[in-house]
């Protein structure tokens, strides 16, 4: 029987739970694949076999490689884009800027695989999701360089170059994850543990701040 009929023959609530659960591993299992293998490397075949569900199930809930692939980014995207929130209502930039470290830091921590598969695809010229940086990720960085430069007027942080500011945390906090490796390789072979994430975040706040004249 094919993956909607049976889904089709259970009761709404529960057909909206499995659709969710299968939805939830189907992109669990293509971040890991797609940060290992690439866009070009991964197959829907490895990613169902990595999801432990028939490659049909995939095909069910997406049509394609490419639109399983940009679920993936759009995912990491959106997920990156709520951590960003603190910066609208924030009163200055030790708030704003220190909530953002945080939570990138987290989503490092929390999810290695789509913030790995983002950096592939970018460092690769975005064949897949130019548009999307065209559009959505600019108007984004526009409204936090809105956001920095206010602080700068009102002399609550030094006058650097917000759109620079910004890369640096960017790069600062994803580090975490796309060098996940190389962390854990120069922290005698073992991940980070809950205490060292929070030095971690500690030391990256403070030196940011610092820098950038807020503390």
């Amino acid at each position: 029987m094919a993956p909607d009929a049976q889904i089709s023959r259970l009761r709404p609530g529960r057909r909206t739970d499995i659709r969710r659960e299968n939805e939830r591993t189907i992109l669990d299992a293509a971040e890991k694949v797609f940060a290992e293998a690439g866009f070009g490397g991964a197959t829907m075949q490895l990613i169902a076999d990595m999801a432990g569900l028939p490659k049909a199930n995939l095909h069910y809930y997406f049509a394609t490689k490419e639109d399983l692939y940009r679920k993936v980014v759009q995912q990491i995207f959106e997920i990156w884009l709520d951590a960003a929130a603190c910066f609208d209502n924030a009163p200055g930039p030790v708030e704003g800027i220190g909530a953002y470290v945080d939570a990138k830091m987290d989503i490092s921590r929390t999810y290695p695989h789509g913030s790995k598969v983002w950096a592939s695809e970018v460092m690769h010229g975005a064949p897949v999701i130019q548009d999307y940086l065209e559009t959505t990720l600019r108007d984004w960085t526009e409204g936090r360089i809105a956001v920095i430069q206010r602080w700068i007027d009102e002399g609550k942080m030094a006058p650097v170059d917000p759109r620079h500011l910004l890369y640096l945390l960017w790069a600062t906090t994803q580090h975490y994850a796309d060098f996940g490796h190389q962390i854990q390789t120069l922290n005698n072979g073992q991940p980070l543990s809950d205490r060292h994430w929070a030095e971690a975040k500690a030391s990256v706040k403070m030196i940011v701040l610092r820098g950038i004249g807020a503390i």
